[in-house]
């Protein structure tokens, strides 16, 4: 092989780790002992890329080491990209399914430009490919089959040995290398032990092949001391399960792991909130991008009203999960963790889910309704409300369009709101609930028609365009509460009527500076931007429950089946009741958590004390045994429809 003919080989060798490299620090800010796997499954991705860019006459293969080259950049500033939107990496799943990934052209512009010296940082391989190409530095030429086969055996010896130095480190910690690699599916976490190429390879691969996590012996602590008593005076959330009698007759080895798993986990007790609203009527939002930026006394008065006069969670926070809106509405909706490389809000389709507002509420002798104001097919929300229980579903293009304008973007909740209340204001028990869109990027008067539309309100304001667009957005938003509060007021139901607002994500159409224009304090990208709001408010209480427990939108079902007295058991649901006793956590996608203790940041490891406390290195370690079981057995109630398995062994009727 010609020593020219080297200079290829080096490339992309280099190419890859260094494409690594700079999205390590790009994302990670740092580089850890681990970069060696990185360093170690890139060498044979570029003597791969190599052999594929050598098969033919010069003219072709130069065609291909640089098609190739492009691929790897497309793929490394792609997910650059996306991190800095939805701070997680594109699935394969996301990828052949469609959903958000690049749907907002403008805002992925915006972040390129935004990152434009990444972007050039990561372009610089391909322009010194350029260069010594332009030069006659480097040659295309076909390598002798002899020379394959070496590099083949080259390739094959250096993968070999990276798994022997895999197996043989520990896996003590639950996101070892070891067991990110054999057991565990966490996308972002693999990326930054094995890199962004290793880790779409293993997408890639569990996804056509198939994959089911391991079993991982943990410790069941649940990283948190409380004194529990079951003295006859105190009453929890639980139903009626014979634990043992299941897990004796149970044949199916995994669904007697779960048995044995939900008969361990500490049921929360009732409070002084049990039932407090027990008969009332529930109209439940889930709302674009909702946050405490858009409260505010004069442009948004309802929201305001809400907040001054119902339950004020201050500390809550609506962490953002890879498929956002869907999987933020999936999270508040059922109280488990989304299976990761997949849509959870599709897969759910067809299992029994005895504990969402739809079933408990219908079970009382309630009529539920569902409605939307974008595409009613939109992440499959037609087949995953009806699995959620409602009776009706009405959005654009299945209805809702002869009575509102879909043709615009977005949509208006207010005549969402305005045409739909009539549909259960009249009947006896309702639960009500309301997907929004209004407040959805782009955040500027040209591309936003909920923003063009108040704009007039929030153009004098001293922010930046995008920052008085969130506003404005929500100014419609804040409509939608106006005419419902006023109409539930004129038919006498407001004081038997509930409302609970919660967001699916953050605005990551905002920047972060933006976002701080807003805040009343300055934020973080890694937790604190995720720290929204969460709304309860009837129009009976006399005055706001404060309440300062860090929680999350994981806690948003329980707390509310606690307050309105509903039977169900706090032990299948990974979330808990805000009310309760219950250890106070907030779990981020990427396996970071907050507790009343402490910040951990799962990716650098790095334990920030809240307040005048700390967590101790043993209860971190708790704590992360904690959430891979809330992960891991969010999952398996997806994957296998556990609840049904449970009600049919326990011979409980099911809800058709």
């Amino acid at each position: 092989m010609k020593k020219r003919n080297y200079l290829i080989l080096i490339y992309f060798i280099f190419l890859f780790i260094y494409e690594e490299l700079i999205f390590h620090l790009a994302v990670f800010k740092n580089i850890s002992f681990n970069f060696i796997y990185v360093v170690l499954f890139s060498i044979p991705f570029g003597i791969i890329f190599y052999l594929l860019s050598s098969i033919g006459k010069k003219v072709v293969n130069s065609v291909i080491v640089y098609l190739l080259s492009l691929l790897v950049l497309v793929l490394f500033i792609s997910n650059l990209i996306y991190y800095n939107v939805y701070l997680s990496v594109i699935s394969f799943y996301s990828m052949i399914n469609g959903g958000q990934a690049f749907e907002f052209m403008d805002t992925i512009l915006s972040v390129a430009l935004s990152n434009w010296h990444i972007i050039l940082f990561m372009s610089l391989p391909i322009i010194l490919l350029i260069i010594f190409h332009s030069f006659k530095k480097v040659s295309f030429e076909k390598i002798k089959n002899k020379t394959r086969l070496v590099l083949i055996g080259v390739t094959v010896l250096i993968y070999i040995l990276t798994i022997i130095v895999l197996n043989l480190a520990s896996s003590k910690e639950v996101y070892s290398p070891k067991n990110l690699y054999y057991n565990i599916h966490s996308p972002l976490l693999t990326v930054d032990k094995f890199g962004l190429v290793t880790m779409f390879r293993l997408d890639l691969q569990r996804t056509v092949l198939g994959f089911s996590e391991k079993d991982i012996d943990l410790e069941n602590m649940d990283g948190y001391v409380s004194e529990i008593s079951y003295a006859d005076e105190i009453k929890f959330n639980t139903l009626e399960i014979n634990w043992n009698n299941l897990i004796l007759n149970e044949k199916n080895e995994t669904i007697k792991s779960m048995h044995k798993y939900f008969s361990s986990v500490t049921p929360t007790k009732q409070n002084d909130y049990t039932g407090m609203f027990e008969g009332k009527n529930l109209i439940v939002f889930v709302a674009e991008a909702f946050s405490p930026m858009a409260i505010n006394e004069e442009l948004t008065p309802n929201l305001y009203r809400l907040y001054k006069e119902g339950f004020q969670f201050d500390n809550f926070y609506t962490p953002l999960y890879p498929v956002s809106t869907a999987d933020g509405e999936y999270i508040s909706d059922t109280s488990l963790i989304p299976k990761e490389g997949v849509w959870s809000i599709k897969h759910i389709n067809g299992n029994y889910m005895p504990f969402s507002y739809a079933n408990v509420f219908e079970e009382l002798g309630y009529k539920s309704h569902s409605y939307h104001n974008n595409t009613y097919t939109y992440y499959n929300r037609d087949t995953y409300l009806k699995t959620m229980g409602y009776d009706s579903y009405l959005a654009c293009y299945n209805g809702i369009e002869k009575r509102i304008n879909c043709r615009i973007w977005p949509q208006s909740d207010y005549q969402m709101v305005n045409t739909t209340v009539d549909d259960y204001i009249n009947d006896d028990k309702f639960i009500t609930y309301y997907m929004t869109v209004s407040g959805h990027l782009e955040y500027s008067p040209s591309d936003n028609m909920m923003v063009s539309w108040n704009w007039d309100k929030v153009k004098n304001l001293n922010y930046s365009t995008a920052a008085k667009s969130y506003i404005a957005a929500n100014i419609e938003f804040d409509k939608s509460l106006g005419e419902l509060i006023s109409r539930l007021e004129k038919s006498g139901k407001l004081a038997d009527t509930v409302i609970t607002i919660s967001g699916d994500h953050y605005p990551y159409g905002l920047t972060l500076d933006e976002v701080n224009e807003l805040s009343s304090y300055k934020k973080d990208k890694d937790f604190e931007m995720h720290h929204m709001s969460f709304l309860i408010w009837n129009s009976e209480m006399k005055e706001p429950v404060k309440v300062n427990k860090y929680a999350c939108s994981l806690d948003i079902l329980p707390t509310l089946l606690n307050l309105f007295g509903i039977e169900y058991d706090s032990r299948l649901l990974m979330g808990t009741d805000i009310m309760s006793d219950s250890m106070p956590l907030v779990i981020y996608s990427n396996r970071s958590f907050i507790t009343d203790k402490c910040r951990y940041n799962a990716l650098t490891k790095e334990i920030i004390s809240n307040g005048d406390s700390t967590c101790t290195s043993k209860e971190v370690e708790n704590i992360n045994n904690l959430i891979y079981n809330k992960y891991k057995y969010s999952r398996l109630v997806l994957e296998n429809d556990y609840y049904r398995k449970l009600y049919q062994s326990l011979g409980w009727k099911i809800r058709q």
